[in-house]
């Protein structure tokens, strides 16, 4: 048991750092003439305004999943704060976590719309650059998803208490 929690630490700590370094590399790369020169057909010009639309699209969506959550977020914790309600903390650690959650859904919109924008005929500066998105918002979405879970595990034992009380 105690293995596996030294061993979890040590994922927790190298991982990150292994995407930081992955991210700080994948920005140094500037790679010229990736395919300027290249000669563009009717059809990859015609999938390229589909592709940007489907995109632009993913984008949307990703902001009206985002700004919906923090307007209901927003909503959720006045309701809170003018409440009577002795368990504020608690209340608004399930705020928090519910918009955590929302916040990782749409990030996951973004990285689809950045691989939509570079589906068709990419250069390598654009591969270079969708890798360098990618994990950096993969990072974020990390950490996101462990104070999610972080937060998750205190609230559990907090609810376990209440329904034996009752």
């Amino acid at each position: 048991m105690k293995t596996e929690t030294s061993q979890d630490s040590l994922i927790s700590l190298i991982l990150p750092i292994a995407l930081i370094f992955g991210l700080d590399l994948l920005l140094s790369l500037n790679v010229e003439g990736g395919g300027e020169g290249r000669e563009t057909t009717p059809l990859e010009i015609g999938l390229k305004v589909i592709v940007g639309y489907l995109a632009a699209g993913t984008e949307i969506a990703a902001a009206v999943v985002i700004g919906t959550a923090v307007i209901r977020g927003i909503a959720a914790y006045l309701r809170l704060l003018f409440s009577r309600s002795k368990q504020h903390f608690d209340a608004t650690q399930g705020v928090r976590l519910q918009l955590g959650r929302v916040l990782a859904l749409g990030l996951e919109f973004t990285v689809a719309s950045d691989i939509l924008r570079t589906a068709v005929a990419p250069t390598r500066q654009d591969i270079l650059d969708l890798g360098a998105i990618v994990l950096l918002r993969t990072l974020l979405n990390y950490f996101l998803e462990r104070e999610i879970q972080q937060g998750e595990q205190r609230r559990l034992p907090e609810s376990e208490l209440d329904r034996s009380r009752r």
